[in-house]
């Protein structure tokens, strides 16, 4: 099987599952007080501590959760519910993930309202269009992609928090398909940002990384003023009531000092078979077409997303899984659903062509073997998947 989809998930890292294995191995509820209790919470606390200077922020910022939806969940209703009076607008760029989307979905029907702007033709969200929106009466937040999840374009996070520093409005910063894959620091982002302005909340997910689904943090900078979506016990600041995921939190602290510390190398190497994948399947398939930003600086390291005019993507994928490649029409946390990418839409693409886009994405045990098996079979599966598109009509 050759694996081209590690931007829906990318292999466990043995480091991190042997972490795990090791940690969950011991006894003891880290809020305890007790010997095993206490050597729980010394585990939870050294691995907030690693991510943390892996994420570049403050331990304490650091708030644990169970992966990047949720993150984006306890930051966009956190925010919104705790914010200035008066306030009720969310700054809502086109092309984000679904988690922002439904959760601001779910705030539009509490009496949120939405203030959205266009991406370019390249998927980037336009600095000078987020911050003219930041300026409107009444936005309460502002959320925002650092790399999108599905073309691979990645943002001018530093410009965008600027502009919200500037405009005295939080922001939120998705950053779950960037870290570990592009360099990435809170702290330098936030910048000298007013209290409970510019950034103040960043996601990631551990298993994007190499650590095991279901871990992931909000980062969260002191002065943030955040509603917390669960109650209980008042664990990590109040933010996140429960018993902690001690194992969870160890693995996904080992991964993103192993991700972070190859994040240099790895991307050169991901570079340079991403390349070569789309520019094969460009030889392969003239009419393919390769959409995000084509400056290979422009966008993260492994993402090739391209359009197959007049192949509908479930055909070209079937095709391709049964010749033994996994890839993807998009994101992965659409429940499995056909539906046209919102993304490739938001690029001022039709809904015919968003339902002919293949994703492919490379991670940490990809290699050439996986890009000459995609080139080996591309051309006759564009061939069958268009013929039935055209045999469809």
């Amino acid at each position: 099987m050759h694996y081209l989809d590690h931007a829906a998930t990318t292999d466990l890292r043995p480091e991190a599952a042997d972490e795990w294995l090791r940690v969950a191995g011991a006894t003891g509820n880290a809020s305890s007080t007790h010997g095993a209790g206490q050597r729980a919470r010394r585990i939870l606390e050294e691995s907030r501590e690693r991510l943390a200077a892996a994420l570049g922020c403050e331990p304490i910022e650091v708030v644990f959760t169970s992966g990047g939806t949720e993150s984006v969940n306890l930051a966009l209703q956190g925010l919104w519910r705790s914010r200035a009076e008066g306030r009720t607008g969310i700054l809502l760029p086109d092309g984000e993930h679904h988690a922002t989307l439904d959760t601001v979905a779910a705030l539009a029907a509490e009496g949120a309202g939405v203030v959205a702007i266009g991406l370019d033709a390249v998927g980037r969200i336009l600095v000078d269009a987020f911050a003219a929106a930041l300026a409107a009466e009444g936005v309460a937040l502002a959320t925002a992609l650092v790399a999108n999840n599905e073309v691979g374009t990645i943002n001018d996070a530093a410009a965008l928090a600027a502009s919200a520093a500037a405009a005295s409005v939080p922001l939120h910063l998705d950053a779950v398909a960037a870290f570990g894959h592009l360099p990435l620091s809170f702290a330098a982002l936030r910048g000298e940002a007013p209290a409970g302005a510019g950034l103040v909340a960043l996601s990631v997910a551990g298993h994007k990384i190499g650590a095991p689904a279901g871990t992931g943090a909000l980062v969260v900078a002191r002065t943030a003023r955040i509603a917390p979506l669960l109650h209980g016990g008042g664990q990590q600041r109040g933010l996140r009531s429960g018993t902690q995921d001690v194992a969870g939190a160890a693995a996904f602290a080992l991964a993103a000092e192993l991700a972070v510390g190859e994040q240099v190398a790895e991307a050169m190497r991901l570079r340079r078979l991403r390349d070569r994948l789309a520019a094969g399947i460009r030889e392969r398939v003239p009419s393919a077409e390769l959409l995000g930003d084509p400056d290979p600086s422009g966008r993260l390291p492994g993402n090739a997303h391209l359009l197959f005019p007049g192949a509908p993507s479930e055909s070209l994928l079937f095709l391709l899984d049964i010749a033994g490649m996994s890839a993807s029409a998009g994101s992965a946390c659409q429940a499995g659903i056909a539906e046209p990418s919102h993304v490739v839409q938001a690029l001022g693409r039709t809904e015919t062509e968003a339902r002919s886009v293949i994703r492919f994405t490379l991670g940490r045990t990809s290699s050439d073997d996986d890009v000459d098996a995609v080139l080996a079979v591309i051309a006759d599966a564009y061939a069958r998947a268009s013929g039935s598109s055209i045999r469809g009509r």
